[in-house]
């Protein structure tokens, strides 16, 4: 049943995205000192629901490969572990106001994504380009970490 493990790929992802969403800017956020290409708030929202629409669509074609390539498996722990990297950051940065560790975890979580993404080439093309969106958005996620880190010392 391809359905059900579509379903259970995209509860995944918005089990995730709901966790770190519970971690909000706030007041706190919103006084900080941003760096130049910060996009709007209200861009976020729209953002990640497609990013993690892409990833759970990417997730689900290597769980369709996976009795036919023994790959797969080491694929999906890697996404698994950027999934819980990418939790884990907006309680990091948002809910500890910690920026520079916040930074540290975003970079882990790069690392693991490009990990992922080379992994799932291996298995699946269109598996991989649904992670390059992902994997972009970080890297602009990582470039406005830095920058507030940077421009609130203090914070």
């Amino acid at each position: 049943m391809p359905w059900l493990s579509l379903v259970v790929s995209l509860l995944l992802v918005i089990i995730a995205g709901a966790f770190g969403g519970v971690f909000t800017g706030g007041a706190w956020y919103a006084a900080l000192a941003k760096p130049f290409l910060t996009p709007p708030p209200w861009l976020f929202g729209p953002v990640w629901t497609v990013l993690y629409l892409f990833m759970a669509l990417a997730a689900w074609r290597i769980w369709l490969r996976r009795a036919r390539d023994p790959r797969a498996r080491g694929a999906l722990w890697l996404y698994a572990a950027q999934l819980v990297a990418n939790a884990a950051w907006s309680p990091v940065f948002f809910g500890l106001h910690a920026t520079l560790f916040a930074f540290v975890l975003l970079a882990v979580l790069v690392a693991l994504v490009v990990a992922a993404l080379v992994a799932f080439l291996r298995i699946d093309r269109e598996a991989a380009l649904l992670l390059v969106p992902y994997f972009l958005w970080l890297l602009l996620a990582l470039y406005l970490n830095a920058g507030i880190a940077w421009l609130n010392p203090l914070s």
